[in-house]
């Protein structure tokens, strides 16, 4: 039954103030995940001796929940999301120190804690809390006030070497690039001084370095990169192959043969196993969804009077489209390879949960307020 445009209900108020194209892609790209699950993860199933739906149920029993958590947190009005984002902030706060001592340590990371029966990777929430956090002591500053005693730019940058530091002793080297691009980019819209952006561009110009001789996995991955005879290149070799194997139109569903061989292809290689089955126009369907998502929701904040939705939208937003341009890049052998989910698309249960908490708390910001157009 439609909904009319006087209802004053809770729904009907947030289904004609909420941006409903965003709504829909966001959508869009879970359900493509489901198929992708459907067409990847059998193989790996079986290669662990599960049944061929193990992945599949999970990651319904992942996204359906997921789904309703974003769109009860769109509903939430600009005070409420952010008292999430606090709550969020030092809940995660604690569980990255709690990685450190009680997490287990899988392929030479501690990364992941287990609470109540769940693998729970903490990096995942703190990004989209960063960002909420963030805004709140950017636009306090900006709007005239600033943060008792400290002040908030500088709380802010102790909190972002705090976290910083935190992740790369996991050792998480994207995550800490995305967490770090959040932070750049809130102080960047904030009005940065001259003087920062020139130490920020020489920092970003000397990590790398820093980054290869410091973390040896890295440099590894550099190197074979760089020079592909310098170590393993198995999963990346089979990546290719999936994209030339599919061609333009692709193989079909569930005719692709790659993702017997490929030990993520439900996870961090799913970009390849749409592209082998599905081929090159899929694949641009889903990189012009996220592009549509970014300029959608950049469109929507770009006339608001208020500095923290300008600052968090944004923040959140460019977590989410840079991390789909990380994995996807990775994939195909653009980038060193990094272990990174393709958001909402990859299996991954902490990964799907923060995800829909972040862009529930951007269909909640850009939501039309009283007095704008279309109100």
């Amino acid at each position: 039954m439609p909904i009319a445009r006087n209802d004053k209900s809770v729904l009907g108020h947030w289904w004609w103030t909420v941006d409903r194209w965003s709504l829909f892609a966001l959508f869009a790209l879970a359900i493509l995940g489901l198929f992708a699950s459907m067409a990847a993860s059998p193989s790996v199933a079986e290669r662990i001796g599960a049944d061929t739906m193990h992945f599949v149920r999970k990651q319904a029993l992942f996204l359906v929940p997921s789904l309703i958590i974003m769109i009860t947190v769109s509903l939430l009005d600009i005070k409420s999301i952010r008292r999430l984002g606090l709550l969020m902030f030092f809940g995660s706060l604690v569980l990255l120190v709690a990685v450190l001592i009680f997490g287990s340590e899988i392929k030479g990371a501690k990364r992941w804690v287990y609470i109540a029966g769940f693998n729970i990777q903490p990096s995942e929430f703190i990004k989209p809390a960063f960002a909420i956090v963030g805004a709140w002591l950017f636009s306090l500053r900006h709007g005239g006030q600033d943060f008792p005693i400290i002040g908030g730019y500088k709380l802010i940058f102790i909190f972002y070497v705090l976290i910083a530091t935190l992740l790369l002793m996991q050792p998480d080297i994207g995550q800490t690039l995305l967490f770090s691009a959040i932070w750049f980019t809130q102080f960047f819209l904030a009005g940065l001084p001259i003087w920062i952006v020139a130490v920020v561009v020489a920092a970003i110009l000397i990590s790398p370095v820093g980054v290869y001789y410091l973390f040896p996995h890295a440099q590894s991955r550099i190197n074979r990169f760089l020079d592909p005879t310098t170590g393993d290149n198995y999963q990346i070799d089979r990546a290719m192959q999936a994209f030339m194997n599919g061609g333009i139109f692709g193989k079909g569903p569930g005719e692709g043969t790659i993702k017997n061989a490929l030990p993520d292809g439900h996870s961090d290689f799913v970009f390849a196993v749409l592209g082998e089955e599905f081929g090159l126009i899929a694949c641009l369907l889903v990189v012009m969804a996220f592009i549509f998502i970014l300029v959608r929701s950049f469109s929507l904040i770009q006339h608001k009077n208020n500095m923290f939705i300008l600052l968090a939208t944004a923040g959140l937003i460019v977590q989410f489209c840079l991390q789909a341009l990380i994995n996807m890049a990775s994939t195909l052998h653009m980038i060193p390879t990094k272990g990174m989910t393709l958001p909402f698309i990859s299996y991954g249960g902490s990964s799907i949960l923060a995800l829909a908490i972040g862009m529930g708390m951007v269909l909640a910001l850009t939501r039309k307020h009283q007095g704008e157009a279309g109100y």
